[in-house]
């Protein structure tokens, strides 16, 4: 079996690439503990700042693998110990990427449909290709897309999320933009240039700041407004009292580049 994940790290970025291409990069149980493991491995790599998720192939992913799921319905309680396992455990995967001490990119060249829309609402930002499609159409096989449907409200308008739920439909990249799935929505030509150099223009900034930027970024997501602002104030006094962002600030007053580390 060849490597269900492909990295490559160039320049403090890492890309990581789903490498299934033939099954549309589905989040079959190998795939997502493949995934898991790679996104381990890059939190604690104090080398990279950045990370871009690609995929081979035509498709971005295409969710869950239904094959491997019919199959799974031949255990004696009809695969119900199976099923809570697999998406228990694609949850923790997901859960990851936010939680991940870099910032995410998703690169997405083709459909990404299900669990693979929940993947792209996972990522902190997403380039998309003109020609890339989305959806959660789990509800047109009479199965309701319950659990892509967690990160897929935390991304876009609940009404929006609603729709595409219930109906099952597609919407274009163009779409997914206006609604604030993806960031950027480029011709296919371009999109692993545009996503490099989004991650290249991060990866240069101080990445301390952007640490603690993206934790504050999430954490004050799941508060109210008055705990929101002592959470982000919290953090910006943690930023401002870093050596480095003394020297930034110097640095600008001085009318000079940042001599960081």
């Amino acid at each position: 079996m060849p490597d269900l994940i492909l990295r490559q790290d160039t320049d403090h970025i890492a890309r990581l690439t789903l490498n299934s291409p033939a099954n549309y990069n589905a989040l079959s149980a190998e795939m997502i503990a493949a995934l898991t493991d790679a996104l381990a491995d890059v939190a604690g790599d104090q080398d990279i700042r950045v990370v871009v998720l690609a995929a081979s192939g035509k498709a971005f992913c295409a969710g869950h693998d239904l094959r491997q799921m019919q199959a799974a319905r031949d255990g004696a309680d009809g695969g119900a110990a199976g099923f809570a396992d697999l998406f228990e455990t694609c949850a923790r995967m997901m859960q990851m990427i936010p939680a991940l001490p870099q910032p995410v990119i998703a690169e997405v060249q083709g459909i990404a449909t299900a669990a693979g829309c929940q993947l792209v609402a996972s990522c902190d930002m997403a380039v998309a290709a003109e020609t890339a499609r989305f959806g959660v159409n789990g509800v047109n096989i009479g199965l309701f897309c319950s659990t892509p449907m967690v990160a897929l409200t935390r991304a876009i308008p609940p009404k929006a999320a609603f729709e595409m739920l219930v109906t099952g439909e597609f919407i274009d990249a163009a779409r997914a933009q206006h609604l604030g799935l993806v960031s950027r929505v480029v011709p296919p030509e371009d999109l692993t240039g545009t996503a490099m150099q989004m991650a290249a223009t991060i990866a240069a900034k101080l990445p301390a700041a952007i640490r603690l930027g993206k934790r504050a970024f999430h954490e004050q997501l799941r508060l109210g407004l008055a705990e929101a602002y002592v959470s982000a104030g919290a953090a910006m006094c943690q930023n401002i009292l870093l050596p480095d962002t003394a020297e930034g600030m110097a640095a600008f007053l001085d009318k000079r580049p940042p001599s960081w580390a």
